[in-house]
């Protein structure tokens, strides 16, 4: 303790013994501790047990929250990606840049970078293909709002693709909100949400209930196809937790913020955590998996309404995520955008069958792979991007939207839900797919053993264009 600080401490419990005063947040500052939300219940507790001298002060230092400070060096992540052309290899830098700053959070004990990886925003932010795992600590920032993005797939046996294709078009729902007809939200999965914490709230219950049988909309996709192996018609969707998800994000960003704030003040802001050994930490992970359930309901919903329609059976059937919070011990693997190969991530799993998505003229891959020191249990999500939406856009400026579309997708059935061409989704936005395989293999990131070829898909497309907001605003001009 500096001088000043125990000449102040002194005077402080002479005061407080004489009886002459109530000690305040002010004095508390003085004697060299750092404001919070514990200073009112400390000071409360002070002031009625009149502490003083080395009472008062051991009381304060266990009182006071520890600070945690960020590690000096990152620990190590492995980097499982090799950039193959100069886009890349600026791409690649900036995953390594933003990598580097992100395993300077406290709490992370290693990581690692997949062959898809792109940047997600600023430097210190998990980028899309990074795992980063923890102690003891759930971050927010790193599974981000589309909590549990995710792939399942159906297979329909040898019912003709166009046949499952017009069956799900007429079923799903892609764009933004709830739809006028959502399907029914499971009664026993309402009853476990309402007894959380962070899901009882009218927010969260009234999209958990309108977002059901919905898929968003960006790289979100309803793609049918036939199994290499055995020409079976397949279904896949891929979508996450949609409003549902993206509440629990806001609530939890609010409390890891706040945290950050009294425990880490150095950490990079956005990279504060829940400690899972506390109350709020249980209630946030048990939240975690009820979102989980609820998505994996909403994929089942949309494939099981398709299957009803065109009176099939379902042959075989299994799913995984790609954007979530994995626990193994007291580690949290944090993978944005990534795969796991592991059972120990997949209570659910069928026969370790996972699936990769590519882009819309490539099969999904169907995988099956072990847990390295250099992949820590995780493969690919897909391709990954090279550039953002917005750069694609700009260097296709001068086609047309519709030549682009008729080359990309000769020979497919791609269908956009709002009837507006999102060419920032056709495949030229995404990486090379055969270098993902390649690195697949080079890095011992999963082994395929079926490929499900495209028939076609269903996309959201740029539904923004015709938006209510933006009709509205049309019809007033007029």
């Amino acid at each position: 303790m500096c001088a000043k600080c125990l000449r102040r401490s002194v005077i402080l419990s002479l005061q407080i013994h004489l009886g002459t005063m109530e000690i305040t947040g002010k004095e508390l500052v003085e004697m060299g501790y750092r404001p919070g939300k514990w200073f009112k219940k400390a000071i409360a507790e002070v002031n009625a047990k009149q502490l003083e001298g080395d009472r008062l002060r051991s009381f304060l230092d266990d009182a006071a929250p520890k600070i945690i400070d960020p590690h000096v060096q990152p620990p190590f992540y492995s980097k499982n990606i090799r950039p193959e052309q100069e886009e890349e290899r600026e791409n690649v830098k900036r995953v390594f840049e933003t990598m580097d700053a992100v395993m300077l959070t406290p709490t992370a004990v290693k990581g690692a970078v997949m062959p898809d990886a792109c940047p997600a925003g600023p430097i210190g932010q998990i980028p899309v293909g990074g795992i980063v795992a923890t102690q003891n600590a759930i971050h927010p920032a790193m599974h981000s709002a589309d909590i549990c993005c995710s792939v399942m797939m159906t297979s329909f046996g040898y019912v003709e693709p166009k046949k499952v294709m017009n069956a799900a078009h007429s079923i799903t729902h892609f764009g933004g909100g709830p739809r006028k007809d959502p399907f029914d939200l499971p009664v026993a999965l309402e009853d476990r949400m309402k007894g959380n914490f962070f899901l009882n709230n009218q927010a969260s219950m009234s999209v958990a209930k309108g977002h059901m049988g919905t898929q968003g909309d960006g790289n979100h996709f309803l793609f049918v196809g036939q199994s290499a192996k055995t020409g079976e018609t397949i279904m896949v969707t891929h979508h996450g937790s949609r409003g549902l998800g993206a509440n629990l994000y806001k609530n939890g960003m609010r409390l890891a913020e706040s945290l950050r704030q009294e425990i880490s003040p150095q950490t990079s802001k956005g990279n504060g955590w829940i400690p899972y050994d506390s109350e709020k930490g249980k209630f946030y992970w048990e939240a975690l998996q009820l979102v989980r359930a609820w998505t994996k309901t909403n994929h089942e919903s949309i494939h099981d309404a398709t299957l009803a329609l065109l009176k099939v059976d379902m042959k075989e059937r299994f799913w995984n995520e790609h954007n979530f919070v994995f626990k193994e011990g007291d580690l949290f693997y944090h993978a944005k955008g990534a795969t796991p190969l592991s059972d120990a991530f997949v209570p659910d799993s069928y026969q370790q069958l996972r699936l990769i998505p590519l882009n819309m003229s490539e099969p999904v891959l169907i995988v099956k792979g072990e847990t390295t020191d250099s992949n820590l249990g995780f493969a690919p999500h897909g391709a990954g991007r090279n550039m953002s939406r917005s750069k694609h856009k700009r260097l296709n400026a001068d086609r047309s939207i519709d030549a682009i579309f008729a080359e990309e997708t000769k020979g497919l059935d791609i269908r956009f839900y709002s009837n507006q061409i999102d060419i920032s989704e056709l495949p030229s936005a995404y990486k090379k797919a055969d270098s993902v395989r390649e690195q697949m293999k080079e890095f011992e990131l999963g082994t395929i053993v079926d490929e499900i070829i495209p028939y076609g898909s269903i996309m959201a497309g740029d539904w923004q264009i015709d938006a209510p907001w933006r009709r509205k605003n049309r019809k007033s001009k007029k």
